[in-house]
């Protein structure tokens, strides 16, 4: 491993003591960060956990001297390289951001401007600070792309950022963010909207280049199987307090706190298998296109008994959503039928009656996108009650604090916006959002994947005691295997358009596995901080020499 200019490996980078962050809510200050302190040696990479809430992202970002707006960095002090951020101007940490700190967001389709090419958005960090001339950081950039082991290097630059798939898009971000080769990158949540086969090669391509380039990072996750693949060292984050900080490996055999025991042990929810005959939809033999030549959907049949939860997996590209498009009608197929409760329902959804409308809906995985941020929860949800049910004034709200009750949120909330709500607060609103039709079959594409692991199984158990109470059916589209065998009934395999394997859960999950199932499963990450390099190791073996 090289070592240049910035400094030898092992040397203090960053250190953080007593750090004090207050947001603004409810007309006042409070606390959310509450005297925490980091210290990360070059060429370390710190995992930092915790649930929905606990400030991992807001202390990610304190590293850069940043605090988002309603927040502030009250107390304490940051020290990068030398360089005090909390005394330094705008102008100097606007120089450090982007150059010798980068952040690596969750979402990196919301992180590209679409009318720009992907090479032109790699390098202009690296181009506008003056780290290297165009034409350099061009050819660095499609270096930096092999190494990250992307389709067609030299030219996959050229193309637009809606051109590429989602973990694509991720690993170019991640050449983004090393392009002007900073001292210290900020990983947020970079994987969670990956499949499980993709966010293996997306890991690997992380952890090699961080390792090569001498860089420090801070891996933000709330997935903990993730985090043993990444880190060196684990902090543990609530309510804005560091409740454990350890080497991984002690973290992971021996945590010390009964809360970071807790977080080890909560994928526990268990699903009994029941057998109906009653269909409610069938996708029958249904192809569909964006442009019309190349098939995204190819000869899909797809049946969904009444009262059942069927998950539809593979990885990105696999047409998991556009299958959930083609049923919602928002992308009409262009051979087959879609049938509901026995009926035809017109491909496109302006042909579609409002009864048909009401009785599918969808969840949608990123609720942040999913709401107007200007509308209030009594908004969000009424106006359904409105438009389907034709309810208004006492009525609809006497309905609205039904459905609250329902999803398990008291009348505080019927006032707020969405940005004073936690994250699986607002997944919680999308569901009542979804109840408030009285459907007959919600589509749930993603709802846990942005959340934490504690938040996620409260959601899953959500699920689960309503459609019970109710007898709802739910298509649950998923790249997280652990969701499927906790709430699945039914499980349908998806490969490049075509159900490869559908079935029972017991029969899917049971070996002998077809080679892509297999490959699926494989692909889950394990508590085991060897994981990711035995893997790895395992696939290269089976590799046919060149």
């Amino acid at each position: 491993m090289s070592v240049d200019h910035k400094g030898q490996i092992g040397d203090v980078l960053l250190e953080m003591r007593g750090i004090v962050i207050d947001g603004y809510s409810d007309d006042r200050w409070h606390e959310i960060i509450k005297g925490v302190d980091v210290v990360l040696k070059r060429g370390e990479i710190m995992g930092v956990i915790g649930e929905s809430g606990a400030g991992k992202s807001t202390l990610g970002l304190a590293a850069m001297g940043f605090a988002q707006p309603g927040c502030k960095i009250n107390g304490g002090s940051i020290i990068f390289d030398g360089i005090d951020l909390m005394k330094a101007s705008e102008d100097e940490k606007c120089k450090l951001r982007g150059s010798r700190i980068a952040y690596v967001a969750q979402s990196a389709s919301a992180s590209f401007n679409p009318a720009h090419r992907l090479i032109d958005q790699t390098i202009e960090s690296a181009v506008r600070h003056g780290i290297m001339p165009e034409n350099e950081a061009k050819a660095d950039a499609r270096k930096l792309y092999r190494d990250l082991q992307l389709p067609d290097p030299d030219s996959i630059g050229e193309r637009y950022p809606h051109q590429v798939s989602g973990g694509q898009l991720q690993r170019v971000m991640t050449a983004m963010a090393m392009s002007p080769r900073p001292d210290l990158i900020i990983f947020d949540e970079p994987t969670t909207a990956l499949d499980v086969t993709t966010q293996v090669e997306v890991l690997a391509a992380m952890r090699e280049i961080v390792e090569n380039y001498n860089t420090a990072a801070i891996y933000i996750t709330h997935d903990l199987a993730v985090v043993a693949q990444m880190a060196d060292v684990i902090k543990v984050l609530r309510y804005g307090e560091t409740v454990e900080d350890a080497d991984t490996r002690k973290m992971l055999t021996n945590p010390e706190k009964e809360y970071t025991q807790s977080l080890w042990s909560v994928r526990s929810i268990v699903k009994e298998e029941e057998v109906s005959q009653d269909i409610v939809l069938k996708v029958d033999r249904v192809d569909a296109s964006y442009t019309g030549s190349v098939k995204v959907l190819d000869d899909v049949t797809i049946e969904v008994p009444r009262g059942h939860t069927v998950a539809v997996v593979g990885e990105s590209g696999s047409g998991k959503s556009t299958a959930a498009r083609a049923i919602t009608g928002l992308l009409p197929p262009s051979k087959g039928q879609i049938l509901f409760n026995g009926e035809p329902l017109p491909p496109a959804l302006k042909d579609r009656s409002i009864e048909q409308l009401q009785k599918i809906q969808m969840i949608y995985q990123m609720a942040d996108t999913a709401m107007n941020p200007r509308h209030t929860v009594r908004d969000i949800i009424g106006r359904p009650l409105e438009f389907y049910l034709g309810l208004r004034g006492k009525e609809r709200d006497q309905r609205l604090l039904e459905l609250l009750n329902m999803i398990e949120l008291d009348d505080s909330f019927i006032d707020r916006l969405p940005a004073e709500l936690s994250g699986g607060q607002k997944q919680r609103i999308c569901i009542a959002r979804a109840l408030a039709a009285n459907p007959d079959l919600i589509i749930c594409d993603e709802v846990t994947s942005a959340l934490d692991q504690i938040v996620q199984k409260g959601i899953l158990q959500l699920l689960l005691r309503l459609q019970e109470e109710f007898g709802l059916t739910y298509i649950f589209i998923t790249h997280d295997i652990a969701t499927v065998k906790a709430i699945s009934d039914q499980i349908v395999v998806m490969l490049e358009g075509r159900v490869v394997e559908q079935g029972m859960k017991s029969e899917i999950l049971a070996p002998p596995y077809p080679d892509y199932t297999k490959l699926l499963l494989s692909s889950v990450p394990e508590m085991d901080p060897d994981w990711l390099t035995g893997l790895l190791k395992e696939r290269a073996k089976e590799q046919p020499p060149v």
